[in-house]
């Protein structure tokens, strides 16, 4: 007969173990983060028999990636094209299957990246248009500028910043120098480059800015160009996530790993075990230490996050009743300083819809979040008012809010100036069994879609392998994703107008 001392500590353990969630049947996992990345590792091991439980901060699944409709049709606020539209791009063959429509915005040698030269629109703050000759003529010059740094960039031991390297060879070669308005549209190209990397030229790194196989002048560069989701990401979340169970309004608050699994703390007290956990939040997330881990992360780990540059990029979105700009996939508006320039994508070429969508990057984003939405919107609207004087009064609106939403803190990660790339793989290695997926996390790929996806496909065939070893089941030829969706290769659908 067992003592009452004893008994009561039974039920003082079986009371403290009450709020514990743990699946014992078969290998699980906690998948902390319902983006892209935690909801593609979420989808593997489930589709390999593993027991997942996915956690997300969030009233809604997708991350940084947001199908809003408002309007009564998906506009994207978060990440709104497939960058690499080609079969060798991970995220191709679901797009494909599900037969979602993409709008080419450029070809494989896009000088602005994700749009022609010719798709564009630019104006001074007097309104009048800057000629097609010069926008093509500067894109060149641009190029040329971007040459030269590479030269330098092999020259120079130690990084710099894009800017400084600018500011050098414009020295070298004052041929390439450019005055009035062309200096203006010059800005406008770099300010267009500030946006692919959501950051401000003066931190962008030299010597690492163009590493990730999804940047223009990368030998490894996926082809196709730019595709826009015309129908918005939503359907392909919604297919990855499809029977999977899910916990909206789970933010996690602490991770403690030990020999045998993983507890995870969520902000309401609620605790989750499982064999191991997949950590699939943003880098801003991690940074801000908003999660912690017990024991402490490693220094290298720690050190990772701390050093890989954040980007912030938000969208306004105005829609109109009626379309009053010229058919072109840009609008622009050119200035003495990239600061001072302003671009808007034109989502009526694409959509048929009345949409402009305005996209500040860098300081500028940082400087409109911190306006109300009303505000930011009255702040685009002035700038296209600018360039269109007889703009009419948007009827509708919607405000992003990247750099300062808890649940991201930023847009996403690029290469910072003095750091190494090698960052993203560290930030990938896993610790113990935990195992890190996310767009910062991926060396060839980060600050896309397609970067997170891959890296949740990577995170997950890693975990399957360390639990199953431990399991003593492991068999390295039973794949993660089930042959259906890996052997199904169907063409993409792709328009251009």
């Amino acid at each position: 007969m067992e003592s009452r001392d004893q008994s009561s500590r039974q039920s003082k353990k079986a009371s403290a173990c009450s709020n514990v969630e743990r699946k014992h049947s078969s290998p699980s996992v906690i998948v902390i983060g319902g983006g892209f990345a935690g909801i593609s590792a979420a989808r593997a091991l489930h589709d390999a028999s593993f027991q997942v439980t996915l956690l997300e901060s969030r009233d809604r699944l997708g991350g940084r990636v947001y199908t809003d409709y408002s309007f009564g049709f998906p506009v994207d606020l978060g990440a709104s094209w497939l960058h690499g539209v080609c079969e060798d791009n991970p995220l191709a063959p679901l797009i494909g299957r599900l037969g979602l429509p993409l709008y080419r915005t450029s070809g494989d040698n896009s000088v602005l990246y994700d749009h022609d030269l010719e798709s564009y629109a630019l104006f001074d703050k007097d309104g009048k248009q800057v000629p097609q000759e010069l926008v093509t003529k500067i894109g060149e010059v641009f190029e040329k500028i971007l040459e030269e740094s590479d030269k330098l960039r092999e020259e120079c031991t130690e990084d710099m910043s894009i800017q400084q390297a600018f500011g050098i060879v414009l020295d070298r070669r004052p041929d390439l120098r450019q005055e009035g308005l062309a200096h203006k549209v010059l800005q406008w190209y770099l300010c267009r480059m500030e946006g692919w990397f959501a950051a401000d030229s003066d931190t962008i790194s030299l010597k690492c800015w163009d590493q990730a196989s999804g940047l223009p002048f990368e030998e490894e560069l996926l082809s196709g160009g730019h595709g826009l989701m015309v129908r918005g990401y939503l359907p392909v979340i919604n297919t990855l996530a499809k029977g999977l169970d899910i916990r909206l309004g789970h933010r996690v608050t602490k991770i403690a790993r030990r020999y045998n699994g993983v507890k995870v703390t969520t902000e309401e007290g609620k605790i989750f075990a499982a064999d191991a956990a997949i950590v699939a939040v943003p880098l801003g997330v991690l940074r801000a230490k908003h999660i912690s881990f017990e024991p402490r992360l490693p220094e290298w780990k720690e050190k990772a996050i701390a050093d890989l540059g954040i980007g912030i990029e938000n969208k306004v979105a105005l829609h109109f009743d009626k379309v009053f700009w010229p058919n072109v996939e840009f609008l622009g508006v050119v200035a003495s300083t990239s600061y001072g320039c302003s671009y808007f994508l034109n989502l009526h070429k694409a959509t048929g819809h009345p949409v402009l969508v305005y996209m500040p990057a860098g300081r500028l984003a940082v400087d409109i979040q911190k306006m109300s939405d009303e505000a930011a919107a009255n702040f685009a609207f002035l700038q296209l008012k600018t360039i269109l004087p007889e703009a009419s009064k948007p009827i509708q609106y919607l405000v992003s809010h990247w750099g300062s939403d808890v649940n991201s803190l930023g847009s996403y990660s690029y290469d910072a100036v003095g750091k190494s790339h090698d960052l993203y793989e560290r930030l990938r290695i896993p610790v113990d069994n935990i195992f890190f997926a996310g767009e910062a996390t991926s060396s060839i790929y980060p600050g896309t879609v397609h970067g997170a996806y891959s890296t949740g496909q990577m995170a997950a065939e890693d975990c399957r392998m360390r639990v199953l070893e431990r399991y003593g089941e492991l068999d390295l030829f039973n794949p993660v994703m089930g042959e259906e969706i890996a052997s199904v290769s169907v063409p993409l659908l792709i328009s251009r107008l």
